[in-house]
């Protein structure tokens, strides 16, 4: 394999990198603390076409590969974790879904909006009841002809309240069970549909999380997402590829722990010298490249594989599972580099192992990763 990024790939990293630094970082801390929805920044990365890059051209987007999207999703990561799943969220699982399985219609109405920024996307499958099991979903849409009326709770939903646009999951004919799951796009305001309470959470507190609320809501036929019944499938298929932007969110929390972390111990001084010239920092330092790097690589194989038209299921589980971990360990270890003060807000790294814990949570959880990867390796 090649391991060398084309021209393309450096100037898309560089760009979002520059993004991050110059627009992100600068009232970061701040948006974590009153746990603030980055509306103009969100706008800024929509006019810069990081909404909509694996998207077709025609419907506004750039037509990038999702080599190019996890470089940009880890370099936002680095310093904002609360604008990168925004950013995952309206991407790998709204816009790439769209533009995969939406009709002309659906496309020409909906996606061209949602790649530029315009509008913002939501993906709604988690329930109350059903978090990562898609089969039992409670939420139903009754078939009444040239409609369906839509009943039912959706909830821990990026972009709950700032999201216009929804791809909403939902049970037509529990007796054909998976095969009667459909899926619906559905516009805020419509009359019925309610965004509850935000939730206060630990981390990624800039993200605009809520439950929502459907009450008998009147979604159109024409806004049906493939055939009947389709539903099961493309909620799979496009958490299959989810997965991806999430692990490259991942990588970037951990890349940005380590590279303050390393920074720092080059400035702090311990008995005569640089702590890390004492072998106890150095070697936190050197499992955390090397966790880093483990997990990049395996990033870089599942948005490989989807780029190549492979299988990625596998590849985006294992790449989930292990960057989440690594997220987590080197942010732990990052706090402990930087000390009492890893435990202060202004140097960052206690947010971001705060942020680190939610990757091993949504898209699947940990051991969700881990039934995926046992039946794809235990089936041959």
């Amino acid at each position: 394999m090649d391991f060398k990024l084309t021209e393309e790939h450096l100037m898309i990293r560089d760009a979002a990198r520059d993004f991050a630094k110059t627009e992100l970082l600068p009232g970061v801390i701040e948006r974590d603390e009153k746990q603030e929805f980055p509306k103009e920044l969100i706008k800024k990365m929509g006019d810069l076409g990081f909404l909509g890059m694996m998207a077709s051209p025609e419907y506004g987007g750039g037509g990038m590969d999702t080599i190019s999207y996890v470089l940009a999703m880890e370099e936002l990561s680095k310093i904002d974790a609360s604008a990168s799943v925004m950013v995952s969220v309206n991407n790998s699982l709204v816009c790439w879904g769209l533009d995969t399985f939406g009709n002309e219609e659906q496309k020409k109405k909906y996606l061209s909006k949602l790649t530029t920024g315009e509008k913002l996307g939501a993906f709604c499958l988690s329930e109350p009841e059903a978090g990562s099991d898609a089969t039992s979903q409670r939420t139903t849409a009754i078939d009444k002809g040239d409609h369906y009326i839509l009943n039912g709770t959706k909830n821990w939903i990026t972009n709950g309240s700032s999201g216009d646009y929804f791809l909403v999951i939902a049970q037509t004919d529990k007796e054909k069970k998976h095969k009667g799951i459909n899926a619906f796009i559905v516009e805020k305001g419509w009359e019925g549909f309610e965004i509850g309470p935000k939730e206060q959470k630990l981390g990624i507190r800039g993200s605009d999380t809520h439950s929502l609320n459907f009450n008998d809501v009147k979604v159109p036929k024409e806004n049906r997402i493939g055939e009947d019944g389709f539903g099961f499938k493309f909620a799979m298929k496009t958490l299959s590829g989810g997965r991806i932007g999430i692990a490259a969110q991942a990588l970037g929390i951990a890349a940005g722990a380590y590279e303050l972390a390393k920074d720092y111990s080059k400035q702090r001084k311990a008995f005569g010298t640089e702590i890390c010239n004492h072998q106890a920092i150095a070697f936190k330092l050197a499992d955390m490249h090397t966790q880093i790097t483990a997990a990049r690589h395996l990033v870089m194989k599942a948005a490989w594989d989807k780029d190549q038209g492979e299988n990625y299921d596998l590849s985006g589980a294992m790449a989930k599972l292990h960057a989440s971990k690594t997220a987590m360990d080197v942010t732990i270890e990052a706090v402990q580099v930087h000390g009492g003060n890893g435990y202060v807000k202004e140097y960052h790294v206690e947010r971001l192992m705060r942020d680190a814990k939610i990757t091993q949570i949504y898209e699947g959880t940990s051991e969700i990763q881990k039934i995926v990867i046992s039946r794809s390796i235990l089936k041959d």
